[in-house]
């Protein structure tokens, strides 16, 4: 695959236009990668909010106090800002599917160690609508997802949960918007049980946890033991 693209792009960055990168890189020079904002302690312990400053102790923010959040924690491996939030546009919205390793490289990096600390049993994508998965042609929570699973041998579940109505995009939603928006949009598949079994949502980006919330509630409700989130990049 490389060799096919090295055919079809020079070996410029696909971000900046300027510096050098290959396809083996996902077109993605070092310079924009050294602009990334790793998100490390301090940060909310449910929603993983990066904190700016110095804290001693674990603390939950204010957005979590007053949160029904059904998942037990959220955490993410970037800030989505800068090159990383455009490659993740480009990626979903223009098929620019070079960058996906890269954004795949950043999610396993920052989330396997984590999980290899217990024992998980699936990892499951966020859902797109039908609709908007026939438009886009791909769902990147699953494919995200899909490096995640191979990496760390949880296997990958993405026939357990659907989405049942085709929302509005949570771009330029408030958080009481967005909330409203996903309130009833996933259900769980026909004749799926669960047992207590602990899960990993996996989707590109976390803004609010109003979508992952979602998700997370319909699978508590139907018996899963616990719920956590990755995402590849946290919107602060």
């Amino acid at each position: 695959m490389d060799a096919g693209l090295s055919l079809i792009y020079p070996a410029v960055c696909q971000v900046c236009g300027a510096a050098r990168a290959e396809a083996s890189e996902s077109f993605v020079c070092a310079g924009c990668r050294s602009g990334i904002r790793h998100i490390k302690p301090p940060f909310c312990e449910r929603c993983g909010l990066p904190f700016q400053g110095a804290l001693t102790t674990a603390f939950e923010c204010s957005n979590c106090r007053d949160a029904d959040l059904a998942f037990s924690r959220a955490r993410s491996a970037v800030v989505a800002r800068g090159a990383v939030l455009e490659v993740i546009h480009r990626y979903k919205y223009q098929h620019a599917l070079w960058f996906e390793a890269f954004l795949a490289q950043l999610l396993v990096n920052s989330a396997a160690p984590e999980l290899a600390q217990a024992k998980w049993d699936w990892i499951v994508p966020v859902p797109l609508h039908p609709t908007k998965q026939r438009e886009r042609e791909f769902n990147q929570a699953e494919r995200l997802g899909r490096y995640l699973s191979r990496a760390t041998n949880i296997d990958l579940n993405p026939r357990l949960i659907r989405r049942t109505l085709p929302t509005r995009t949570q771009t330029l939603l408030s958080r009481e918007e967005r909330l409203d928006n996903v309130r009833r949009a996933f259900s769980l598949r026909k004749h799926v049980r669960l047992k207590g079994e602990r899960i990993v949502l996996v989707d590109d980006v976390f803004t609010t946890g109003a979508t992952t919330g979602a998700c997370a509630r319909v699978l508590r409700a139907a018996g899963a033991g616990e719920v956590c989130v990755w995402t590849v990049a946290r919107g602060v």
